[in-house]
This record gives structure tokens, C-alpha cells and sequence, in this order.
């Protein structure tokens, strides 16, 4: 019998790799989520992290309508469980703008919306829903430090918003921002961090509201700066791996509550060398972008991860004799979101039993858009 929460009670059926879900756990992050901000309609969750119809109803459960995405499957995902908005959080380009006008034709009940963070494509997409007879709803994203997408909250940025808001085939949603890369241990450091990237983007809204444009809402920040712009309430806010959480976040973020509810199992499939084990996840199996270690074991005591090829993980421990191939181990990915993605299923733990499997619904490119 299990001794710990993670523990399966009999894994002889149970195919190594496989990813564990525990639905207890993720009941309790949504909790969790819900009490930082007070009001659920300032939640507007990203399901990159979990692609999964199940997680999306048992947020859906407490009250929360809005959500956020990155792939046309995730929203497509998103309009099949009757989300009420939806926020693409991509730019749309080449095909992907016919695509996500499928979207909106195939679930009038649900509010899609994308960003622009570019004049020429704003352009683009008003001639596209222009020859559409239509009117599509954008968020202005705006780069607040990482450098990823985004325009600066300089008069570019007015510029761009004033188009949009005076163009008759968009609607303005208004700001999106995301500042995943200021990532600090300390709360107050954190705040201090998010807090100085956002000045700019109230002080943009504000010469707008001066000139008489009105911008409707604010979408801010990840689970890093999750805590902080919850404690707005003039902003939604996107959190998406605080759902599942991982040991790279857990570390990272010690002053966050959320529970880990995403384990990999994984057996020994071959002890090599003295003190060497290689376990079956490899890069097909858990996100391999980061330095090592890619997991933290539960159950594997003073190891150090040396390689990982494929689909293998080559482990190094103090003592190889008190390990036999076969036996099961537990391991939290560092980063769980593209973890998940490998996965077709998720199985479903429940005081020690495997009782479901969850399909990742939205892994794939499309689901039928």
C-alpha cells in the first residue's frame, strides 16, 4: 500500500512513462487561485499548461468563464467546453487568421479574441475581416521587458491603440502584457519588479484616457506575477501553471500555495555501470530545454542526473545495489507545461488508484480547425 500521496497502490499495469494527474490537488490550486484575486471574474486562466477538457470544467465548476490560450486547438478546445471568452494569445499570421475566423463562426456563444502588436498586421487583419463583413476583437499586446512579443508603451504603442480603436472591423479589448522573465524568490523584490514594468503600461492607458480613448480592460502577467497583479483588481489575470505547478516554480516562488498535482512515473530499465541507473524518460517523454536536472525525484534519494538521450535518463547514485530494474520511481517535472504536451493521456489518481484517463485534448497543432 502507498505510504505517500503520490504513490499508486499497484502499478503492474500502469506503462512507464506516464504522466499522474491527482484531481484533489488540482481542486485545491483552483481554490487557491480563486482567494487571490476574491472574485473570479478577474481570473482569466491560460490552458497551455494542461490542454485537458476535464481541468478546464472543473475550473468552469467555480465560476470562471474567461480563459486564455496560445494554439487555434487550444481555443477551438475552449469553444467546445463553452467557454465564454476566449483570448488567443498569439498573433495571428499566414493561416492561422482563417482559422480563427472558423473559430468564431463555429462557436457564436463564446467571445474569441487575439493580439496585435504590429500596424502592418493590424492592417492585415482589418482588410481580412473587412472582406469578412465581420469584426474581430483585439487585445494591444505591449512588451514590458521580455522581449518576446509586444510594443513598447511609447507613442508607438498609442498610435498602434488609436488605430485600433478607430478602425470599424476591431473592437479594442484593450492591453495584454505578459512578464514571465522577472522571476524573484523574494515577494517584495517581485513586486517591486512587476510593479516598475507596469507603471508604463497605466501611464499609456492614462494619455489615452487624456486624448479620449478608452481602454476597456488590462490582461497582465503569468504565475510568476500571479500574486501580484491579483492584488490590482483593476486587471484579469492569466495564470496557467499554477494548475498543475512544478518543481522549477515550487522553487522559484516558495511564497506561492499551490500543491503539485502532476507526477511522471518512470522505471529503472537498466543499471549500466556501478552506481549508474537509466530510467525510460527521455527528451520524448519530459521537457528537455532546460540544464539539468529535468526532474526531482521523490523516491531517488541523493542522485545526480548526468545525461538524457531520446528516451532514456541516465541517473548517477551513491549506492546502485539498494536499486533493481523495473522498479518504479516518481519524479516532478521541472517544467511541466511542454511536459504535458507529450502526452496523449493523462492518468487519473484518486486515493492511490488510477480511476480515469484524461485526454490532452489540445496537444496537437488542430483538433478540427
Amino acid at each position: 500500500m502507498k505510504s505517500n500521496w503520490y504513490e499508486v497502490d499497484d502499478t503492474s499495469n500502469l506503462i512507464s512513462p506516464s504522466l499522474l494527474i491527482y484531481p484533489d490537488r488540482i481542486e485545491k490550486n483552483i481554490q487557491e487561485m480563486i482567494s487571490l484575486v476574491d472574485d473570479v471574474n478577474y481570473l482569466r486562466p491560460h490552458i497551455k499548461t494542461h490542454k485537458t477538457t476535464e481541468i478546464v470544467k472543473m475550473q468552469m465548476a467555480h465560476g470562471i468563464q474567461k480563459f486564455k490560450c496560445a494554439t487555434i486547438a487550444e481555443a477551438e478546445l475552449l469553444g467546445l467546453c463553452g467557454g465564454q471568452e476566449i483570448l488567443l494569445a498569439m498573433p495571428l499570421v499566414g493561416a492561422n487568421m482563417e482559422r480563427f475566423v472558423l473559430l468564431i463562426k463555429k462557436f457564436p456563444n463564446s467571445e474569441f479574441s487575439t493580439l496585435v502588436d504590429d500596424l502592418k498586421m493590424s492592417s492585415e487583419i482589418t482588410a481580412f475581416a473587412s472582406a469578412k463583413k465581420m469584426i474581430i476583437s483585439v487585445w494591444m499586446d505591449i512588451n514590458v521587458g521580455m522581449d518576446r512579443t509586444g510594443i513598447a508603451p511609447d507613442e508607438n504603442g498609442a498610435k498602434l491603440f488609436r488605430h485600433i480603436s478607430e478602425n470599424p472591423h476591431l473592437h479594442a479589448k484593450g492591453f495584454h502584457i505578459y512578464d514571465g522573465h522577472i522571476r524573484e524568490t523574494s515577494f517584495d523584490r517581485q513586486k517591486e519588479m512587476v510593479d516598475a514594468a507596469f507603471e508604463p503600461v497605466l501611464a499609456l492607458r492614462n494619455e489615452l484616457k487624456n486624448q479620449g480613448i478608452k481602454v476597456e480592460n488590462i490582461v497582465a502577467g503569468g504565475s510568476p506575477s500571479f500574486p501580484i497583479h491579483a492584488q490590482r483588481k483593476t486587471a484579469d489575470v492569466a495564470p496557467g501553471t499554477t494548475l498543475l505547478w512544478d518543481a522549477r516554480y515550487a522553487e522559484l516562488f516558495p511564497y506561492m500555495n499551490f500543491q503539485l498535482a502532476a507526477i511522471l512515473f518512470t522505471r529503472i530499465i537498466s543499471k549500466p555501470a556501478q552506481n549508474i541507473l537509466c530510467f525510460d524518460i527521455g527528451h520524448k517523454s519530459i521537457a528537455p530545454e532546460m540544464n539539468f536536472p529535468r526532474v526531482q525525484f521523490l523516491n531517488l534519494p541523493d542522485s545526480e542526473q548526468i545525461s538524457q538521450s531520446e528516451e532514456h535518463l541516465v541517473v548517477k547514485v551513491k549506492d546502485g545495489n539498494l536499486y533493481e530494474v523495473g522498479q518504479g520511481f516518481y519524479a516532478v517535472p521541472m517544467h511541466v507545461c511542454p511536459t504535458v504536451a507529450k502526452y496523449e493521456t493523462l492518468q487519473v489518481v484518486e486515493n492511490g488508484k488510477i480511476t480515469n484517463e484524461w485526454k490532452v485534448a489540445a496537444r496537437n497543432q488542430k483538433i478540427t480547425i
